[in-house]
């Protein structure tokens, strides 16, 4: 007598696959859900994940059991699960639907029977008794849920979007990517990190340059570093004493992709006042003449990539050169929770370029950003003393002329005040 089994199980493993395809989450998710599909399952829900820096995981929820898999793009291999139920659905043809689609050079599979029959006993179960004649009429919903996951060993940011890329290209540099999500509208990722989306970036670029920029006295001529996304030149061109503004962005691409999709930050672009530079902002700042500019705003990435040799001394000895006498650099330093031994050597190292006295932490709060807690340094040449120093009156004026999202008086003053653990960390103490 033949033995009867609940499922088949089919695992599957497939090699020399096409790279791209295994870290495009839309792709797989389209992948998979056709090869669902061709072999008559009846779909009810999917979740897929793109990892950073490579790699998708997904299932497609099947009426008759699921679809998983987990893609290693760096090897060009993937492992998928095909999990069936009943005579209806045929997951070896699934299995020569995902091999031709991935374009896999070669694949193994074992297949498992799943819930002997044989070694069971049947329930006398009737249907009355699990269902109610109106949820039996009651058709499973198809849902969704395709996700962008910025990870690491320890901590993860996931957000839903629409299932597809707006956007994606590899540069010199970086790769490239736009997705449109469901809580922060459309978001820029460089090399599988979130650099800013349309919901909140307002905070990273308003306390980027208003804090800096109405504490100089008059700042007529400034210099971005980085900032290809144009959020922090649309706030400096909101200050009239602004002549001239040199933007130094090694990457191009990246400003013709936040032109095409992100018009509300790169809308200063074809200002008058501005210089743009696609160059090496170290490079620049070695060969730029000394007091050459008021504010300086370093708008890098992470310190990975084309964003590693400006977090080093020699590089902000330069900044400080080319800064006027009465001059103030902001930078970007990191997250204190989650990028602690960065921003401990950032603060170290400024320190010794701006003197000690002349170096304050400000943080601002912003939801994509790991961990949310984002800390910005103030350094100024004459010793300014960032909430003392401050008019209020001017800053008043500043944001009663301007629609902003998050600066303001309070805000700025609030800002330079430091958890007992932050503090610690600049202070060079252990934790509290």
């Amino acid at each position: 007598m033949s033995k009867v089994s609940l499922g088949q199980h089919v695992l599957v493993e497939l090699y020399g696959c096409n790279a791209a395809l295994l870290d495009n989450v839309s792709s797989i998710e389209k992948i998979m859900c056709n090869a669902a599909e061709r072999s008559n399952a009846t779909i009810i829900n999917v979740s897929f994940h793109h990892f950073s820096p490579y790699g998708v995981s997904g299932v497609v929820v099947i009426q008759e059991s699921h679809l998983a898999i987990h893609t290693w793009p760096e090897y060009g291999y993937t492992a998928i699960d095909i999990f069936t139920c009943g005579d209806t659905v045929d997951p070896w043809v699934a299995y020569e639907c995902l091999k031709e689609s991935l374009q896999a050079e070669s694949g193994s599979t074992m297949e498992l029977k799943r819930g002997q029959t044989h070694l069971m006993t049947r329930e006398n179960i009737t249907e009355s008794i699990i269902r109610d004649n109106k949820s039996r009429k009651i058709q499973p919903v198809y849902k969704r849920n395709v996700w962008l996951t910025e990870r690491d060993e320890n901590i993860a940011l996931s957000l839903r979007h629409k299932g597809h890329l707006i956007y994606s290209d590899k540069s010199d540099f970086q790769k490239i990517e736009i997705y449109d999500t469901y809580a922060y509208g459309k978001v820029l990722c460089l090399d599988g990190l979130i650099m800013c989306t349309e919901n909140d970036e307002q905070v990273y670029h308003e306390m980027m340059v208003h804090i800096p920029m109405l504490l100089h006295n008059c700042p007529k001529k400034v210099l971005i570093v980085g900032g290809g996304d144009g959020g922090s030149l649309r706030e400096v061109l909101k200050h009239p004493s602004i002549e001239k503004v040199i933007m130094v962005e090694i990457d191009l691409k990246v400003i013709e992709a936040s032109k095409k999709h992100f018009p509300a930050l790169s809308k200063e672009f074809d200002n008058p006042k501005l210089d743009l530079l696609i160059h090496d902002a170290i490079k620049y700042v070695e060969d730029c003449p000394d007091s050459s500019f008021d504010v300086v705003l370093i708008d890098n990435s992470d310190p990975v990539g084309p964003s590693e040799g400006i977090f080093t001394e020699s590089f902000y000895n330069n900044i400080f050169r080319v800064l006027k006498e009465d001059g103030v650099m902001v930078a970007q330093s990191e997250s204190p929770r989650f990028n602690t031994e960065v921003f401990k050597d950032m603060y170290k190292t400024l320190r010794d370029v701006f003197n000690r006295e002349n170096v304050h932490s400000y943080l601002a709060y912003i939801p994509t950003y790991p961990t949310g807690m984002w800390s910005f340094a103030f350094c100024s040449k004459s010793g300014i003393d960032p909430v003392k120093d401050l008019s209020q009156s001017r800053v008043t004026l500043f944001t009663e002329s301007n629609t902003l999202n998050y600066y303001n008086f309070q805000i700025h003053s609030a800002a330079f005040a430091q958890p007992n653990f932050v503090y610690n960390l600049i202070q060079e103490k252990p934790l509290v």
